[in-house]
Formats: C-alpha cells, sequence, structure tokens
C-alpha cells in the first residue's frame, strides 16, 4: 500500500468513527465538536483528491462558522435533562430501521457502481480542483442556482434576526 492509501484509509477510519461519536454522544456540545472533526477529515480527503479549493471552503464555511452557528444555537437553547423530550423505544426502533435500510442503500449503490477507468480519473489530472476552472463553471453554467443560493441564505439570515429578536 502506498501512503496515499494508508492516508486514504485513517482519513476514513476517523470520519466514520467521528460520525458515530456525534450520534451517541449525550452532550450536544461534544456532538458538534465531533462533527467538527468530521469535516476535518472530509477535508483531508479533498486534499488526496487534489481539490483543496474545496478543502478550505469546508473548513471556514462549515467547520468554522456553521459549527460556531450550531454551537450557539445550543448555548442559546440551554439544553439539560429536564427540558429534552422522553425517548420511548417505538422512536429507537424506527432509528435503527431506518439507519439499516440507509446502510443497505449504501452498499448496494457501492456495489453496483462500476469502476472507474484511469483513463477517465486521470483525465486533465493538472487542471482538477483549480479555483480558476472552479470559477468559471460556477458563474456560467451554475449562476442561476447560486444566485438562488444566495437568496436562500439571505432569507435564512433575515429569519434568524426575527426569530432572534425579543418582543
Amino acid at each position: 500500500m502506498t501512503a496515499t492509501e494508508i492516508l486514504f484509509w485513517l482519513l476514513s477510519a476517523l470520519a466514520l468513527f467521528s460520525a458515530v461519536m456525534v450520534l451517541i454522544s449525550k452532550n450536544p456540545v461534544h456532538s458538534v465538536l465531533w462533527l467538527i472533526v468530521v469535516f476535518f477529515s472530509i477535508s483531508g480527503h479533498y486534499i488526496l483528491l487534489n481539490a483543496q479549493f474545496l478543502a478550505i471552503v469546508n473548513l471556514i464555511v462549515y467547520a468554522g462558522a456553521i459549527m460556531v452557528l450550531f454551537l450557539f444555537v445550543i448555548m442559546l437553547m440551554n439544553l439539560n435533562s429536564n427540558t429534552e423530550p422522553q425517548r420511548n423505544s417505538l422512536v429507537k426502533l424506527a432509528g435503527v430501521v431506518a439507519g439499516c435500510l440507509l446502510l443497505t442503500v449504501m452498499v448496494s449503490a457501492v456495489r453496483s457502481a462500476g469502476e472507474i477507468s484511469k483513463s477517465q480519473a486521470v483525465m486533465n489530472e493538472g487542471d482538477i480542483g483549480l479555483i480558476q476552472n472552479i470559477g468559471k463553471v460556477l458563474f456560467t453554467d451554475y449562476v442561476v442556482p447560486f444566485e438562488i443560493s444566495s437568496v436562500l441564505f439571505l432569507s435564512a439570515m433575515v429569519g434568524a434576526v426575527v426569530i432572534g429578536k425579543k418582543e
């Protein structure tokens, strides 16, 4: 195995372990911190794919801004054991069944996916992940979805201000 493959498997194991810890952590703040570790390992995968721009954007936007927002929301909600709803066994069973079904779908998708030929994987290897190419595609082919998402973010910010506003 090469060093890249070893790093891939280490990052994958870290991402999976951290994702499981997000789910089983009792403290919501600990769950957010484990989610930050997941985002760091995903950024490591982006770097292995030679997509440095996506790695940095993932760290800045998700591990930085979104996780700080989650922490603020958790702290403002002042969660404790008295305010959390009690879960019954039927809800837990439904969660386990849904998780098993999702795992089954993911395993079948991985098995049915054909292998990518090396000619497809190496095609324009020097141009992959460059900011110039991403910018050209983003502002030519995907300009309408980009603008729609900016309006969506603006409306979310206005909604957060309205919800957070005191009487």
